[in-house]
């Protein structure tokens, strides 16, 4: 009589345990299933945060300021992560995105005052939505892990934040100009690092993927948009 080699799994109840197919198929079905609701809550913050920048440049809103700026931002983010899982997680999340759309306005206004302030924009606009395209694609398609470069780009913010802070108050704009640089680097690593996260399954919360990726874009798209007008300004 013939005996085959093959053992399968049991569990404690004397029930076949799950293959590692169907665990690797379980887990990339979960993966699906973050990127699914990060990129359709992305849209929807990305479209909400630009209409109450458009609001803000069309109703001449008063800049929020320095010190409203930072607390506002880092008070909203601290809430997103303390209500992630709750159902305060979304519309806390509106109100963040919709807070940074308002500082937004200002440097929107200070921009369509320069000669080619519109078309600064739509060129900060689509250099933004290209890239973001592209690395998510590259990303995505090789599915690349950068989790390596989480501490870099941590500490990167963290002198950018320093040196920017250091612009302001000693108003030098060769610097401001650095640091609008720096920040669109460190955005590009910030949006691959991300994406990396989602598609390796670091990340399982589309709340927290959908702020991450849009804290990105908005520095990206910011930065640009003061490196282009600061360089519109020099001609």
């Amino acid at each position: 009589m013939e005996h085959t080699n093959q053992t399968r799994l049991m569990t404690a109840n004397g029930q076949a345990a799950p293959s590692l197919g169907s665990l690797e198929g379980a887990e990339q079905a979960r993966i699906a299933k973050v990127l699914k609701n990060t990129y359709a809550l992305l849209a929807l913050t990305l479209l909400f945060s630009a209409g109450v920048a458009a609001a803000s440049v069309v109703g001449q809103w008063p800049a929020p300021g320095l010190i409203v700026t930072l607390v506002g931002y880092f008070g909203l983010l601290f809430a997103v992560h303390k209500l992630q899982n709750s159902a305060w997680a979304l519309p806390t999340v509106f109100a963040l995105t919709g807070f940074m759309g308002y500082t937004l306005g200002p440097l929107l206004m200070r921009t369509l005052s320069l000669p080619d302030g519109g078309q600064i924009i739509s060129t900060a606009l689509g250099t933004t939505g290209v890239t973001f395209l592209a690395l998510s694609a590259y990303v995505l398609t090789t599915r690349r892990d950068f989790s390596f470069m989480g501490g870099f780009l941590f500490a990167g913010m963290l002198v950018a934040l320093a040196l920017g802070l250091g612009a302001v108050f000693l108003n030098m704009s060769g610097l401001a100009m650095a640091v609008s640089g720096l920040v669109a680097l460190l955005s590009v690593g910030m949006i691959l690092f991300e994406t990396s996260r989602i598609v390796q399954g670091g990340e399982r919360n589309y709340v927290l993927a959908t702020v991450g990726l849009y804290v990105s874009l908005f520095n990206l798209f910011s930065s640009l948009l003061s490196l282009f007008g600061m360089g519109s300004n020099d001609d």
